[in-house]
């Protein structure tokens, strides 16, 4: 049984929105609407950005990796995993991380992840 956790908070979008373009918010570890903890130090987790919710690191050495939730979670995970900081956090707890937060954004949304996920898959692949 794992003992990962979701946690919840109101986040407001702060993405900056001009006319047609929008510049990305000022991203911390404490912005976040969905947190993971997975060490004392460390988080995965997912924000308010470019109107949708990107998941990510709490704490980068490469600022601002991260990736749209209706990527699927070995997208997300690879293309973060180098900010994870600390080697005892491994590759099955970064994705139950990212799954209990693409779960979490879709519920909140109204959305069916699988299918949004498969119709975002398609757009990404110009078809």
């Amino acid at each position: 049984m794992s003992y990962l956790k979701l946690e919840r908070k109101n986040q407001p979008d702060t993405t900056v929105k001009t006319g047609q373009v929008m510049m990305t918010p000022s991203v911390s570890e404490d912005y976040w609407e969905y947190r993971v903890g997975l060490t004392e130090s460390q988080a995965v987790i997912g924000f308010p950005k470019f109107m949708t919710i990107g998941i990510g690191f709490a704490v980068e050495e490469d600022w601002n990796t991260n990736l749209p939730y209706l990527c699927t979670t070995e997208e997300i995970r690879q293309h973060i995993w180098h900010n994870r900081g600390d080697e005892t956090i491994t590759k099955e707890m970064v994705d139950e991380a990212i799954q209990l937060i693409r779960e979490a954004a879709a519920e909140d949304k109204g959305e069916d992840l699988a299918a949004e996920e498969a119709a975002f898959t398609e757009r990404k692949a110009g078809r």
